[in-house]
């Protein structure tokens, strides 16, 4: 029998251990009220049971998931895990357990609220990195092309085929602020890895002269007289403009003062 009983589970934070947590739920036929990462601070009373990661259990429920309800779901739980949906870890455990019963028509059953909220999750990741492949933009510094941003989803894992395959033959990592991750490429070789501040160097005069060409041709092709802040920012979302070299960082400041300060398109 199904117990909902007032437990929280507690977790490495992996893919792997999130997949653990779901053995346990259906060893122990239970179901967490919650599910906290290593540095969560436990607001509630409720006891907390640490799940070890365990690669044969984590592999046996990762094996389950397309023999019972389809390659897209997999699919779609590898994406979700990569959203900033809050106790987004309770929601793809709910929605396996979902999946399990009713098999792949679990991907259309949109009228429930764990679908559907997961649903938007992944379409919020997708826009996310969609818009990023435009809005990145990269500098040189030491020979190697630098990038910065700050998604609000972990991004970095949907960006890198995409940029391995435009810059093949060039050297250039892609710093993820939020999420203190960034993409390291050389010709054919790629990594993900884990960095916890980035420093760089003031732009020397040759990168310097490149901006400023590249903020004179985004000034110079505007037309004066259709100026449209509103419609630049439902394309070009404030909260891209940090590290757009258009603008530049003064510029930024003085257009987020004349166009108001909030994200009027926070969902983007």
């Amino acid at each position: 029998m199904l117990s909902n009983s007032n437990l929280m589970y507690r977790y490495d934070g992996s893919f792997d251990g999130l997949l653990c947590c779901v053995f346990e739920s259906y060893d122990k036929k239970e179901i967490p009220t919650d599910i906290l990462l290593p540095d969560t601070p436990q607001t509630l009373l409720f006891p907390a049971k640490e799940i070890t990661t365990d690669f044969q259990k984590s592999n046996r429920v990762l094996a389950s998931i397309p023999k019972k309800m389809g390659i897209a779901a997999l699919d779609f739980v590898r994406h979700a895990f990569l959203t900033c949906l809050t106790q987004k870890e309770l929601h793809i455990l709910l929605f396996l357990r979902m999946g399990y019963r009713c098999g792949p028509s679990v991907m259309s059953m949109l009228t429930d609220d764990v679908v559907n909220t997961l649903n938007k999750a992944v379409k919020h990741l997708h826009n996310e990195s969609h818009l990023l492949k435009g809005f990145l933009r990269f500098s040189v510094c030491n020979n190697v092309l630098v990038a910065e941003m700050e998604p609000k989803n972990y991004v970095l894992p949907l960006l890198t085929q995409h940029f391995c395959e435009r810059y093949p033959e060039e050297r250039f990592l892609i710093y993820d602020r939020t999420h203190a991750m960034a993409l390291a490429y050389q010709p054919y070789q790629s990594a993900v890895i884990p960095i916890d501040a980035l420093e760089l160097p003031e732009p020397d005069e040759q990168e310097q002269s490149f901006r400023d060409l590249w903020r004179l041709f985004y000034d110079t092709i505007e037309i004066q007289g259709r100026h449209n802040p509103t419609c630049r920012m439902s394309h070009m979302p404030k909260r891209y403009w940090k590290y757009m070299t258009e603008f530049g960082s003064a510029q930024t400041k003085s257009l987020l003062r004349l166009e108001g300060s909030g994200d009027s398109f926070a969902g983007r």
